[in-house]
């Protein structure tokens, strides 16, 4: 399972965060700080996926309820640190898969991090990243930081054609690029007919050289479609 996908610049801002487990928000803030702190100071000569056993997610049972872990067990052993390898109550054959592997690419200035338990393929991942990467650069045309930053609703859209709950969803490049180009215009379409600005631009003409009304005529029939579309009756 993917637990959690991350973006970070090369000053380790967190420019996308995603996760796919329940964790508080200050869990989050923690597990940011020391992914980032695993990539930044890797060799540049070593592979990109390592694994983190000091990074523990939750795990979810078939009863939707999140299984507390259990001190003192996991393959890791306690050499490593106080509260590494931990494990989770009635899974003693299942130490390997509770671990988390961390798997990145570093592009120009941004990390792209997958964070993964073992079950995963760290080879699909790496593939799965430059599909993500890929994805973005259709979408917003050579993506870069800024595109991060003032369109993350978008970055997010593209990241939940790919992956939901964690689980690989699509990976064919122009399907992605299709279903985001169609959910944008589905947007845009609900944007356009529910903003009475968006919908007095469409009388923007009207009102000048003849026939078409007054101005206020034209913005009072904007105002009664907007109110009709919520359902409230105008005076």
């Amino acid at each position: 399972m993917i637990q959690a996908v991350l973006i970070f610049n090369n000053h380790g801002k967190a420019r996308l965060s995603k996760f796919y487990t329940p964790l508080p928000a200050q869990s989050q803030s923690a597990l940011l700080s020391q992914i980032f702190s695993f990539v930044s100071d890797r060799p540049a000569g070593l592979c990109n996926f390592l694994d983190a056993p000091g990074l523990h997610f939750p795990r979810v049972g078939a009863d939707g309820k999140v299984k507390p872990r259990r001190k003192g067990k996991g393959r890791m052993g306690a050499g490593y640190g106080q509260g590494y390898g931990q494990g989770y109550e009635g899974d003693d054959d299942e130490d390997d898969e509770d671990e988390s592997r961390i798997i990145y690419r570093h592009y120009a200035t941004l990390y792209f991090v997958f964070v993964v338990d073992g079950a995963e393929s760290e080879l699909g991942i790496l593939d799965l990243i430059q599909v993500f990467v890929e994805s973005l650069d259709r979408t917003f045309e050579n993506v870069c930081e800024l595109d991060l930053i003032f369109h993350f609703d978008e970055v997010h859209l593209v990241l939940a054609e790919i992956i939901q709950g964690g689980l690989v969803l699509e990976t064919n490049l122009a399907e992605i690029a299709s279903c985001v180009r169609q959910t944008r215009a589905l947007r845009q379409a609900s944007i356009n007919q529910n903003n009475p600005i968006s919908l007095m631009s469409n009388f923007s003409g009207g009102g000048r050289g003849g026939g078409g009304g007054s101005a206020g005529d034209n913005v009072r029939n904007v105002a009664n479609r907007w109110l009709s579309g919520l359902g409230v009756g105008s005076g």
